[in-house]
């Protein structure tokens, strides 16, 4: 066997074996076309995430790291290969199925908040329940809750451009786990922050992960949260490897 090969191998096989797996892509392949020309950024692209873990996805720029999540999380379909999620082909799912596993089971957090800036924390937050159809008062209450699990509390009722950056990306992560998602896939979440607010934020997400049990995938360059979480693979050449191999 390869070495290539060997490394693919050790990547599919760890954690779980995929019928263990909570996420777990077999072959995933995508493929570009712009101006006649074919670009390929994923190739045959394993991987197993158990319930749970703490993963880490890193590499260079452009590489295609936020396409990977985008494709773990239903945002974008494949060219090749299948993803499943708790043993269900996502992208067997209809249309309406597919939008209520990316509100129920899945949160995401961007390099950007996205956060509506005419509404408070509390309304932002509160906005996946409501898509839900989950009533008010308890969309309220949950909401709540979440902002005061990650340190907000006294900034409920404060509009976006009166938060810090660092305060609007834990509105942002509140937002994404507010309904209980069994995993968050975060898309370089602290890029815009500096290094001691990106520390708070890496801290908010392990303390989610302990308190929640919410499964995180991040994509990032920060080397401190790559080094915090329990696994890294490397986005390289259209697939995963193992980075104590680079």
């Amino acid at each position: 066997m390869s070495g290539a090969m060997a490394e693919r191998d050790a990547v599919a096989a760890t954690p779980a074996a995929a019928e263990a797996a909570l996420l777990s892509a077999r072959g995933v392949g995508k493929t570009f076309h712009d101006a006649g020309r074919e670009i390929v950024v994923l190739k045959d692209l394993g991987l197993e995430v158990a319930a749970g873990e703490e993963l880490a996805i890193v590499g260079q720029s452009g590489v295609g790291k936020s396409t990977l999540l985008h494709l773990l999380g239903g945002l974008e379909r494949p060219t090749a290969g299948a993803v499943r999620f708790a043993g269900r082909e996502l992208f067997a799912m209809d249309e309406r199925e597919m939008a209520e596993f990316r509100n129920r089971e899945l949160g995401f957090v961007f390099q950007f908040h996205y956060l509506l800036g005419d509404f408070s924390a509390l309304e932002n937050v509160m906005m996946p329940a409501l898509i839900a159809r989950i009533a008010a008062r308890e969309a309220h209450q949950r909401a709540a809750r979440t902002l005061e699990l990650v340190g907000l509390a006294d900034k409920l009722h404060r509009r976006p451009a009166e938060l810090s950056g660092g305060e609007q990306q834990r509105v942002a992560v509140a937002r994404a786990v507010v309904l209980g998602p069994r995993l968050l896939l975060a898309d370089e979440p602290t890029g815009n922050l500096d290094p001691h607010t990106a520390d708070e934020v890496h801290e908010l997400f392990h303390q989610l992960n302990r308190e929640l049990r919410v499964t995180l995938v991040i994509a990032t360059h920060n080397e401190r949260l790559s080094r915090s979480m329990t696994r890294t693979l490397r986005l390289r050449d259209g697939r995963l490897y193992p980075e104590t191999s680079v």
